[in-house]
C-alpha cells in the first residue's frame, strides 16, 4: 500500500514536471521574420529574384525587437564564389528591423545569397534561420551624348547639311573597352554600302568617330550602334540608330554656259524623248521611257508641239519634222476612236485601245484635248501651198472635226464628262469642272465646227456658276481661281502651252494673274516646307503630278510627299523666269549627275526618301519643251492663237485676248 502510494506521488511530480517545461517552451515561442526586401523589391525563399537593384541594401523586419548581438554576427550576404560582402548594420522600428548596407555597391549582374542564421529577439525568442537570392541588374551603358559636327544626334528633329566627311563624338555612361573591335558595332550606311570609318577613345568614356572616306553629297546615312556593344565591365548597350544628310557638293557637274545656251541644251536634250524615242510605227510618244509599245494620246499632243519646236530650234530639218508628223497623222486617223475622240493608251503598232483602268477602256475627252491643241497648232505651222504639208492639214482638219464634242454632254447636260466606254457607257461619272488642267477641254469644244458646245454648258460646268472664283490670299499672293494653295502646277501648264494666257481674260479671271499666282505660291509652299522635307529651298521647288518613291501621285501643296519634279518649276518659267531659271541651274550644274539624262531631266526626286527617279513620262517632259519656247520666243503660243476657229471659239465664251 506504501509503495503504491510512493509510484502515485512521482508520476504526478513527474507530470507537473513536464507540465512546466512545455509552459516554458510555449512563453519561449519563436521569433516571426515578417519581411525581407532589397530596396523596394521582396525576397521570397525557393525563388531568385532577377534585376535587384545595386545600390541598395538589405531590410529585415522581425516581429519583435532584437537581440543586436545575435543579428550582426548571423546576416551575411555573398556572391557565387563565396565572397562575402562587408556590410553596415542600422536598426528602425523599435529595433524590429534591421538594415544591412553593402560598404559599396554589389556588382552588375552577379547572383548573391543572404544567408540569416539563429536570431534572436530580447526576450530570447528564436528565429531558426532562412536563406534568400537575388540576381542584380545588368550595368546601365548609355549614349550619354552624341554629336555630329556638333549638331545634336538624340533629337526628333532631321539632321542634314552635315558635310562629306562627317566627325562623329559619342560619349557612353560607362567606361569603353578598348579591346573592342568598334568597326563590328558601328557603321555609317547608306543603301548598304558603309562608310570606313577611324575610331578613337579619349578620356575613357567617350569615342570619336572619323570618315576615312568621302560620303556621296545628299544622301541619307544611318548610324547604327549595335546592341552587341559592352562596355570595359560588361555593360549591354540598348542600341542606338540615327539618319542624317549629308550636304550638297557645290561643285558643277558639267561646264558652265550661258543662259540661252542652257535653255537650249534642256530643250534639245528633252527632245529626244519625242524623237529619238517615239514609237517607230506610229510615231507617238510613249507613255513613259518603259512603256513598249503603250503609247499615250496626251502627251502625244505634247510631242506634236515639241517636233514643231524642233524645227523652229534647227534640232531637225523641217523635212523630217513634216514626214514625222504625217506618220503620226495618218495613224492616228486609223486608230481607235469612239465618236471621235481617242482613248487615252493605245498601242503603238495597232492603234487599239489599251484600258487606263477597267471601266476606263474607251474615250478619255481631256487627253485627247491635248491632242487637238497640238493637231491644231501643227496645222497653224504647216504651209497649204506645199503638197505635201497640205495632205497633213487635210487630215487633222477631218480629225478635229469628227470630235463629237457636245455628244460628251450625256444627252444634253450643262457639262461635259471626261469619259465615255463601249463596254460600261458613263459608269465612270467623271464630270469635267474647274479648278484644273482642263479647261483647254471647254475652250475647243467651243471651237468646234462640227459640234460645239453651248456658253452655258462652260459656264455652268466648268465654271459652276461662278464657284470656280476664289480670290483669296495665300503667302501674301491672291488666287484669282480654285483652292487658296493649288493643285498640282500642270494645271497652270497643259491648257496653256497652246493657249496663250498673257492677255487672256473672261468673267472669272485674268489667266496671267491665275497662273503667275499658282506658281508663286507652290514656290513659296516650298521654301516654308511645314513638313520639314530635307532639300526644298528657294532653288529646289516644284510639285505636280509625276512617279515618286512609292509609285505616282498628283503633289501639290494638298498632298506634299516630299517629291520635287523638275517640270514643275521648269515648265512655268514664264511665270516665274529668275525662279525657274534658278531652279534650272540647279537641277542641272548641281545635281546633274543624278538628275540629268539621256532625255533631259528625270523625272522627280525625293531628297528625303533618298529616291531619284530613272523614268521619263511624255506628259512631264513636254511642257518643259514647249513652255521654254513660249517664254523665249511665244512661238507655239503665237501659233495656236492664230488659228481662226479658236479665236472664234474664246470669243464666244467671253474671252478677251
Amino acid at each position: 500500500m506504501h509503495v503504491f502510494r510512493y509510484l502515485l506521488l512521482f508520476f504526478l511530480l513527474l507530470l507537473f514536471s513536464c507540465s512546466d517545461d512545455n509552459a516554458i517552451e510555449e512563453e519561449k515561442g519563436l521569433l516571426q521574420l515578417q519581411s525581407v526586401r532589397i530596396g523596394t523589391m521582396d525576397l521570397i525563399q525557393n525563388q531568385t529574384l532577377e534585376d535587384a537593384p545595386v545600390d541598395k541594401g538589405l531590410i529585415i523586419s522581425f516581429s519583435e525587437t532584437l537581440n543586436k548581438e545575435t543579428t550582426e554576427t548571423n546576416i551575411t550576404i555573398s556572391n557565387t564564389e563565396g565572397i562575402e560582402v562587408p556590410l553596415t548594420f542600422h536598426y528602425l522600428d523599435e529595433d524590429k528591423t534591421v538594415s544591412a548596407i553593402p560598404e559599396s555597391d554589389f556588382e552588375h549582374n552577379t547572383s548573391y545569397t543572404v544567408q540569416i542564421g539563429t536570431i534572436q529577439s530580447i526576450v530570447g525568442n528564436e528565429f531558426p534561420g532562412a536563406e534568400f537570392t537575388f540576381k542584380t541588374i545588368e550595368g546601365s551603358f548609355l549614349l550619354e551624348e552624341a554629336t555630329i559636327n556638333g549638331k545634336e544626334l538624340k533629337t526628333s528633329a532631321r539632321i542634314t547639311n552635315i558635310p562629306l566627311a562627317p566627325q562623329i563624338t559619342l560619349t557612353f555612361s560607362d567606361e569603353l573597352n578598348p579591346e573592342n573591335n568598334f568597326e563590328d558595332f558601328i557603321s555609317i550606311t547608306n543603301k548598304g554600302t558603309k562608310l570606313s570609318l577611324g575610331f578613337t577613345i579619349e578620356n575613357d568614356k567617350t569615342l570619336q568617330i572619323t570618315s576615312d572616306e568621302e560620303a556621296r553629297d545628299l544622301a541619307k546615312y544611318t548610324l547604327t550602334i549595335s546592341s552587341n556593344l559592352k562596355s570595359i565591365n560588361n555593360f549591354k548597350f540598348d542600341g542606338f540608330t540615327k539618319e542624317f544628310y549629308t550636304q550638297l557638293d557645290s561643285t558643277f557637274k558639267f561646264p558652265e554656259i550661258n543662259d540661252e545656251e542652257l535653255l537650249t541644251k534642256v530643250q534639245q536634250q528633252t527632245f529626244k524623248y519625242f524623237w529619238d524615242f517615239a514609237h517607230p510605227n506610229s510615231g507617238l510618244a510613249r507613255e513613259r521611257n518603259t512603256s513598249g509599245d503603250l503609247v499615250t494620246i496626251g502627251g502625244s499632243g505634247f510631242g506634236i508641239m515639241t517636233i514643231l519646236v524642233g524645227i523652229h530650234r534647227n534640232f531637225i530639218t523641217r523635212q523630217q519634222g513634216v514626214e514625222r508628223l504625217a506618220k503620226i497623222t495618218n495613224f492616228l486617223s486609223q486608230a481607235d476612236r469612239f465618236h471621235g475622240v481617242w482613248p487615252h493608251w493605245m498601242n503603238g503598232n495597232t492603234g487599239e485601245t489599251i484600258a487606263f483602268s477597267e471601266k476606263d477602256n474607251g474615250a478619255d475627252l481631256v487627253e485627247s484635248a491635248f491632242m487637238i491643241q497640238g493637231l491644231l497648232t501643227a496645222r497653224a505651222f504647216l504651209d497649204e501651198s506645199i503638197p505635201e504639208e497640205a495632205a497633213i492639214i487635210n487630215v487633222i482638219t477631218t480629225l478635229w472635226q469628227e470630235v463629237e464634242w457636245s455628244w460628251f454632254t450625256k444627252g444634253g447636260e450643262n457639262v461635259l464628262y471626261w469619259h465615255w466606254s463601249p463596254d460600261y457607257g458613263w459608269e465612270m461619272n467623271h464630270t469635267i469642272r474647274g479648278w484644273n488642267e482642263s479647261l483647254i477641254v471647254y475652250t475647243l469644244a467651243a471651237s468646234s465646227p462640227t459640234y460645239p458646245i453651248s456658253k452655258e454648258v462652260y459656264e455652268q460646268g466648268w465654271a459652276q456658276n461662278g464657284n470656280i472664283m476664289n480670290g483669296n490670299q495665300s503667302y501674301g499672293i491672291t488666287k484669282p481661281l480654285g483652292s487658296d494653295r493649288g493643285g498640282p502646277l500642270f494645271f497652270a501648264h497643259y491648257s496653256f502651252m497652246g493657249m496663250d494666257p498673257r492677255n487672256l481674260q473672261d468673267q472669272y479671271a485674268n489667266y496671267w494673274e491665275q497662273n503667275v499666282a499658282h506658281s508663286q505660291i507652290n514656290r513659296a509652299y516650298v521654301i516654308d516646307n511645314p513638313l520639314n522635307y530635307v532639300g526644298y529651298s528657294e532653288d529646289v521647288w516644284g510639285l505636280t503630278a509625276s512617279d515618286n518613291h512609292e509609285g505616282y501621285s498628283a503633289h501639290s501643296p494638298y498632298n506634299d510627299l516630299g517629291v520635287i519634279t523638275p517640270t514643275a518649276a521648269l515648265s512655268s518659267i514664264p511665270y516665274t523666269p529668275e525662279a525657274s531659271m534658278d531652279a534650272i541651274k540647279h537641277f542641272y550644274y548641281l545635281m546633274g549627275d543624278r538628275l540629268w539624262g539621256e532625255y533631259g531631266f528625270y523625272d522627280a526626286f525625293n531628297i528625303t526618301a533618298d529616291w531619284y527617279a530613272n523614268s521619263y513620262l511624255a506628259i512631264d517632259q513636254g511642257p518643259i519643251i514647249i513652255m521654254i519656247e513660249n517664254h523665249r520666243t511665244g512661238f507655239i503660243w503665237d501659233l495656236y492663237m492664230s488659228d481662226p476657229e479658236v479665236q472664234a471659239g474664246l470669243t464666244k465664251l467671253g474671252f478677251t485676248y
